[in-house]
């Protein structure tokens, strides 16, 4: 294939007189949008109030064991829990099949901040296979559960944020931040894991620990009407809001997130241990949601591994948010991201509002052992990091077939920053009906087959986009 030698193309238009213009016509939806979601709920049947186990809502009870003895009780019948208004101090709670947790106004489960009060289980954590603290509300190899209500659970994350600054700090220092995430361990705050109709709808999610909810191998999800608020009382790190892990026909909607990492995040294994796994994440739809504060209003990756694939996100918000659009990887993931369609999005004073990268945080994304260490004696999870993929091809990523269309962006810092790789070109890409004001255009490298319509960049600057190594860019 021949590449077009660097040079610029003119991209720079004219401020408009109107911000908004109307949306192209969106195609009709693919069949799989129908089968998104949960397909079943838990039947109400018989109520079971936590205070008959002995919860008490005082926000100092640890009230661990007379919580899950009312979830067991309710799974030998099917049913729902409900709790008193009040502040119900408490560790690990397992649901199980046919068991709605109901959180009624006035209801906030508290996290604890002991991290004996959340047991290990073997899972997957930011795309690596291993023991980890399982989360404050789990939901492992269920079918039809439900979370509901417009309660609160609260991960009283800081204790568990500070450590990891303080753990951050000196594993910097010995050139080991490619492992610090992996052993300053950080309760989630919801997990489903290989569990199928689940249904998430209602409850504010706040100041988690590690990610909030967690979606893992699992199929037939809902999650409906959250919010998420994790920079309450500081900032925590890795505080994703939802992230869909390797994870098949997910339905997220109407949603409202402020984190301090990525928003809505789609994610399939890490490198190795990723592609040893080798699950996709697909068939997702996510709608009518808005982000505020963290990483990414919606993004593909790090972790693509397994291959991220047959996604429709739509109508969805971002003011204030470090990136908009972001498909990222590292050159040891490997896996392609395809057939990714994102329609109807605005966003106000963003960071960038597209991004693709397939080289991303080098600091983070690959692991090296510095001197001193024998490699035998490390700890598993160090040694799955460890693992070198080969041939090194296999970790090459792959994006390609992703249309992006009615887009609204003003206030940006920078318009677009794509950019491949020589032997991964950015492959048959789609822009239609964009408009952006930012403070600079951006750029693309190492891309070819992309189609351009009606795209309006305004930079402040007044420096056009950079368009390198690229071949058949259509404007």
């Amino acid at each position: 294939m021949k590449l077009v030698p660097t040079r610029v193309l003119p991209l720079l238009f004219l401020a408009l007189s109107a911000f908004v213009h109307p949306s192209a016509p969106a195609d009709a939806d693919p069949a799989w949008v129908k089968e998104v979601g949960a397909k079943t709920t838990p039947a109400a049947k018989t109520v079971f109030t936590a205070a008959k186990y002995g919860a008490v809502g005082d926000g100092k009870t640890l009230n661990t064991q007379a919580l899950q003895k009312a979830i067991d009780a309710a799974a030998k019948k099917g049913g729902t829990v409900t709790l008193a208004p009040g502040q119900y101090l408490t560790g690990s709670l397992f649901l199980k099949k046919g068991v709605t947790l109901r959180l009624d106004k006035g209801v906030t489960l508290l996290g604890s901040q002991d991290l004996k009060d959340y047991p290990e289980i073997q899972t997957r954590v930011a795309g690596i296979e291993m023991k980890w603290p399982a989360a404050l509300l789990n939901i492992n190899d269920q079918d039809n559960v439900a979370i509901v209500g417009e309660g609160t659970v609260d991960g009283q994350g800081k204790v568990f944020w500070d450590k990891y600054w303080a753990m951050r700090k000196d594993y910097d220092a010995k050139g080991l931040r490619w492992i610090v995430d992996y052993d300053a361990q950080r309760p989630r705050l919801l997990v489903m894991a290989n569990s199928s109709n689940v249904t998430i709808k209602g409850v504010t999610l706040q100041r988690s620990g590690f990610w909030t909810v967690h979606v893992l191998y699992s199929k037939n999800v809902t999650v409906d009407g959250i919010t998420v608020r994790n920079n309450l009382g500081g900032h925590g790190p890795s505080t994703d809001g939802i992230d869909i892990d390797s994870s098949s026909y997910v339905l997220v909607q109407n949603s409202d997130i402020d984190c301090n990492d990525d928003n809505f995040c789609l994610k399939s294994g890490r490198d190795a241990d990723g592609l040893r796994v080798n699950r996709p994440a697909e068939y997702i739809l996510i709608q009518n949601c808005v982000a505020g504060a963290g990483d990414g209003l919606f993004t593909c990756g790090s972790e693509t591994s397994g291959g991220i694939r047959h996604v429709i996100a739509r109508n969805l918000k971002a003011k204030g948010t470090k990136i908009g659009i972001r498909i990222k990887s590292a050159l040891t993931r490997g896996g392609t991201v395809e057939d990714i369609k994102v329609d109807n999005i605005e966003m106000d004073g963003v960071g960038t509002a597209i991004l693709l990268t397939m080289n991303w945080n080098p600091a983070y994304s690959y692991s090296t052992l510095p001197e001193g260490y024998t490699e035998a004696t490390l700890p598993a999870h160090w040694k799955a990091m460890l693992t070198k993929v080969e041939p090194a091809e296999k970790g090459i990523p792959h994006f390609r077939d992703v249309v992006i269309s009615n887009v609204r962006v003003q206030n940006a810092k920078i318009a677009i920053s794509a950019e491949g790789q020589p032997n991964s070109l950015l492959e048959n890409m789609t822009l239609d009906n964009v408009t952006m004001t930012a403070e600079t255009a951006g750029g693309l490298n190492y891309a070819k087959d992309w189609t351009v319509k009606n795209v309006k960049i305004t930079a402040k600057d007044e420096e056009p986009m950079a368009v390198q190594n690229s071949a058949k860019i259509k404007f």
